[in-house]
Parts: structure tokens; sequence; C-alpha cells
């Protein structure tokens, strides 16, 4: 991002919660501080508590402490300096006149500093331009991310394929296999390896039909179980996402139709992309073999089936990032880490997707996650 004499980016978040943040300073903190860029300097302000961690561990020119601003208002003669009070002594300092801010710095903040004679300039997402081209240090991260993602796949599936069927359900260890005790061990999982699981996806049968349908309750043979799982490194910040469908029993004709037209959409996309493809054809490439194999989308009885979501998107400190292949045209860059997840849906059957990690390489891609897709474990 150029910045112009006077200008400056001002972020106001705890990077713990905020990826910019996170991304601008390689610092990872709890309750919110100050980053400010200039062209000519960048800072981070914090308090007592902790300017020597940040001093030892942010990636950024200087460290400052935020007392000394808070000091400086006082002498000012303000009696408690508020945020807005901190702020102006710091521009004064950095000859600032114009902030850039990301599209959730707070609308009460940004008054606060305008009343105060400043111009205040929202940017939208990706408000950092360059996060979407992955340095390979970035690239080696999101590869541990996939490593780790696939032992608790793995540990998953093992916990369905040992499981026994007894009429409408799986067992395991005695007891029916649900949700809940899959998710329960993809999280131990992931947690041994300092991931953290949030929101996984184990849904069976009509849940699976849902694609954000986190899933609960016994899973039932015979019928599409999606896993999606997408761990976050808890010291890199960095996630891997990765789906898989099986099956525990015997899979229906038409769920064994939809994996392989899910499965074939996926080969036919990952194969179009490179640098300078737009994700717009990609998806449509995903739309056009459901369309041949005879899998329709539309609304029926008040319900979506089909394909109804993009075909991936950007993954990296956030599990969505730019950039989106969709219906909305973007086009593919050297760098760029993308999601390829093609799925089917349909409420009477249930739901089938594959989903698989990429990099857009400088002559094509690289599919960066390795687990084998599969449908029936029996």
């Amino acid at each position: 991002m150029e910045l112009e004499p006077g200008s400056a980016i001002l972020i106001y978040e705890a990077s713990e919660n905020d990826s910019n943040m996170f991304y601008a300073t390689g610092f990872l903190a709890p309750d919110k501080f100050i980053y400010l860029k200039t062209r000519d300097r960048e800072a981070i302000f914090l308090s007592d508590l902790e300017i020597d961690r940040a001093r030892s561990q942010a990636k950024v020119r200087e460290v400052l402490p935020l007392k000394r601003f808070i000091n400086r208002s006082r002498e000012r003669g303000v009696e408690s300096p508020k945020i807005a009070d901190v702020l102006q002594e710091i521009f004064e300092e950095f000859n600032v006149r114009k902030l850039i801010v990301p599209p959730n710095f707070g609308v009460k903040y940004a008054d606060l500093v305008r009343e105060r004679g400043y111009k205040v300039s929202f940017k939208d997402e990706p408000f950092f331009e360059e996060r979407r081209h992955k340095t390979p240090q970035e690239v080696e991260f999101i590869r541990n991310a996939i490593k780790a993602a696939q032992i608790a796949l793995d540990r998953a599936i093992d916990m369905i394929s040992s499981s026994r069927i007894q009429g409408d359900l799986l067992i395991y260890d005695g007891e029916p296999l649900t949700s809940e005790r899959i998710k329960r061990e993809i999280s131990i999982t992931l947690i041994e390896m300092d991931y953290l699981a949030k929101h996984t996806i184990v849904a069976c049968g009509a849940q699976s039909a849902e694609p954000h349908n986190r899933g609960s309750g016994p899973l039932k043979p015979h019928q599409p179980i999606v896993i999606d799982l997408f761990p976050k490194d808890l010291n890199t910040g960095y996630h891997a996402d990765m789906t898989r469908t099986v099956v525990r029993g015997a899979a229906s004709e038409d769920v064994r139709r939809m994996f392989d037209a899910v499965l074939l959409a996926q080969e036919r996309a990952i194969d179009m992309i490179k640098p300078g493809v737009d994700g717009k054809d990609v998806h449509n490439v995903v739309v056009e073999t459901f369309k041949e194999m005879g899998f329709e989308t539309g609304e029926v009885e008040g319900k979506m089936q089909g394909f109804f979501h993009g075909t991936g998107h950007g993954i990296g400190l956030d599990v969505h990032e730019w950039p989106r292949i969709s219906s909305s045209s973007e086009i593919l860059e050297e760098g760029d880490v993308v999601t390829v997840e093609p799925g089917l849906y349909y409420p009477q059957i249930g739901g089938v997707r594959i989903e698989d990690d990429v990099l857009v390489t400088e002559s094509g891609c690289e599919v960066l996650s390795e687990y084998p897709k599969m449908l029936e474990l029996k």
C-alpha cells in the first residue's frame, strides 16, 4: 500500500482476533493495541504489561510505550486521557493528518478522530493486498496445518471404518458413534499438535445436505458423512481447510453418482488453475460438469439443492481470504493458496463435498493436500 506524505495506516485491534493486525505486527496479544505506519516509520504502542514481550517478538521497527503519549496528553491538561486523546498525541509526533483504516475499524473511533480534524478513509478487504500472495514461509505454515488436518481426518475416518453396523446405528466402543464424538476426537488430536479446531463439520445423511450444518447425533450406516475441518496453528496463525465424504457400509447409487461427479468436477477445476485464469471460469467448469452429469441446481419446496456455493476461496491467517473462486470474476495470481471444494446437496439423499488446498505456482498449481478420496468404508 503506497502512502503519501502525511498519511498513515492505523489499526486498533487485538491481534489475537484480528488477522490484519497480526499480519502487520507478527505479535499475538489478547488486548487491543495501536499500529501506525507512515512512509518512513512503523510502530506499535503498548501498555507496560506487553511492551517487553513485544520488543522481542514483534516484527515492526518501533515498539513504543503507550504511557509516553498518555503522559503527554495529561501535560496538556487532559485529566483522564481517552483513546482519541492518545491518538492525537501519536499523530502529532508522526506528522499524520490522514488515516487509512480497515473496514472493521470502529465507527465511534473514526468519528472521534475526525472531530479533531483528521481525515479517515476506510479501505475494503483485502486491506493488505500482499496477504493473498503467500511467501515460501507462509506456504510452509499452511503445509504444516494441512499435515495436522490430515492426521485428525485420518483419526476420524479410522473411527468410522472401525465402527460396527447395528441396524441404523454405527457402534464404536460399545456405544453409538455420534457426530459429537468424532468432532471431540478431531479437536483432541489437533490440540495435541498445537492446532485449534473450531466449527468442525461432521454431518450425516440429511444434515450433510446443508453445507454448513455442523452435524449432531448418531451417525448412520449407508449414508454420506461429510467431514470438514479447518484447523488453525496456534503458533503461526495459519489455517488448512479440507473436506472428505465417506459412507460406512454401502453407498446408494445416487450417492455414488454424486461422489463421481464431485470428484470429476474437482479434477477439472484443479486442472485449470494457473496464474491469469479467471476464478469465474474455474467455477463455471464445475457448474457445467454437474449439468453434464445430470445434476441440476435450484430451489425445491423452499430448499436449495444441487451446487449452490462458490468453488473455493483463499486461505491463510483467515480460513476465508481472497481470492474467491465463484461466479464473480477474480483473476488468480502466483502465490495464491485456494481451496477447491465442489459439492452436491439433495435433502432426500444427503451431501457430497470434496475439498483440497491448492497453491498457484508460476506455471500452474500444486495440490498441497494429499489425503485419499474414497467413498465407501467397508
